[in-house]
């Protein structure tokens, strides 16, 4: 048993069973017992490998959609480049690297990442120590300072906690978490209003309002600020009933209610979801389009064919197989969908179709 679920045991016993919502809060964010409190998730020693880490082709086009971006602002002299859940720093570093060239851009730039893991703060402040500008840390969006905003998240609003609704043969009830015997178990409890999405009977409904109050958040300040914001996951374009919720585990899929704190748990994003709360807030919502399209567009083939170029025929195989992972239809590129939030009246950002 897991020191989380003992404390979990503990809190069903006293409070009632918990929302799925209260569950990845916990089991992600607990202060001392949480997934991301401690340790490094990432990479083939972790449980999951995000885009930044497949190939630097990530980070660097998104680097330089965000020079593009800020080239349609005006050039402004100030910007905040903004990333949440920054990970080990991997993106940031090969992003600032990539637009090192754009002539004034750098030189704007106040960077910011968003984090709330210490250890992975420690992670990225050692990968960022060289990147030749400054970087501040924040716990939350709300201690961002004020100015235009560029924003990155990359598996950011996956992360982020959901409701589940199920549909009953009398009405809608709310799958929660209660415990029996030393184990956490599913339980439904009836409740008077559910969900807008239709399912059938016995299907489930999922929304996050914390998933759409922090896009709400960002699309507030741009439309108020300017700026653009880009939101990369794995997820649906349209609103659906369906269980997305999932636990991973040593780069396996896990029993979601095993293991809390041990087990990085997460939902696809409802990106409909998404769009509506950006436009919600006064923004523009432009998308969701395919990771791989995305890429495609900001040029990751020609890139690909650069640092292959002069390889070994094993390094030149290693990038063209990072290509291909970020943007093959049996890879991420189908999975992964990309919306970016500008301000209205804005032009169309690159990618998306301009």
């Amino acid at each position: 048993m897991t020191p989380l679920l003992a404390h979990l045991i503990h809190r069903i016993a006293t409070e009632g069973p918990i929302g799925v919502d209260t569950y990845m809060g916990e089991a992600l964010g607990h202060p001392e017992l949480g997934y991301y409190m401690s340790g490094d998730p990432l990479g083939r020693s972790g449980d999951f490998v995000t885009a930044p880490e497949v190939s630097q082709m990530f980070g660097e086009l998104v680097g330089l959609w965000c020079a593009l971006a800020w080239t349609q602002m005006g050039s402004p002299a100030r910007v905040n480049l903004v990333e949440l859940g920054p990970g080990r720093g991997t993106l940031m570093a090969d992003a600032l690297r990539a637009v090192a060239g754009v002539d004034g851009f750098l030189a704007a730039l106040d960077v910011h990442l968003v984090e709330t893991s210490p250890s992975l703060t420690r992670r990225q402040r050692r990968n960022l120590s060289t990147v030749g500008c400054p970087i501040s840390w924040h716990a939350s969006l709300a201690d961002l300072p004020p100015g235009p905003l560029l924003v990155i998240a990359n598996e950011f609003l996956d992360a982020l906690p959901i409701q589940q609704f199920v549909r009953t043969a009398t009405g809608w009830a709310e799958r929660r978490i209660g415990a029996a015997d030393g184990l956490l178990i599913w339980v439904e409890v009836p409740c008077v209003a559910g969900p807008s999405i239709p399912a059938p009977a016995g299907g489930i409904v999922e929304v996050s309002p914390i998933r759409e109050a922090a896009v709400a958040e960002v699309a507030g300040r741009i439309a108020k600020t300017g700026g653009a914001a880009l939101f990369i996951d794995y997820g649906h374009a349209a609103s659906a009933a369906g269980d997305t919720l999932q636990a991973v585990k040593e780069h396996r899929y896990h029993d979601v209610l095993a293991d809390p704190g041990d087990a990085d748990v997460t939902s696809h994003v409802d990106f409909a979801a998404v769009a509506r709360a950006a436009r919600g807030a006064g923004a523009q919502a432009h998308g969701t389009v395919s990771q791989g399209a995305f890429l495609r567009a900001l040029g990751i083939e020609a890139r690909a064919r650069i640092l292959a170029r002069g390889k070994s025929p094993r390094e030149a195989g290693e990038v063209l197989g990072g290509m291909n992972r970020l943007i093959g239809e049996r890879e991420m590129g189908e999975l992964f969908k990309v919306l970016a939030i500008t301000r209205n009246g804005d032009p169309t950002p690159e990618g998306f179709g301009g």
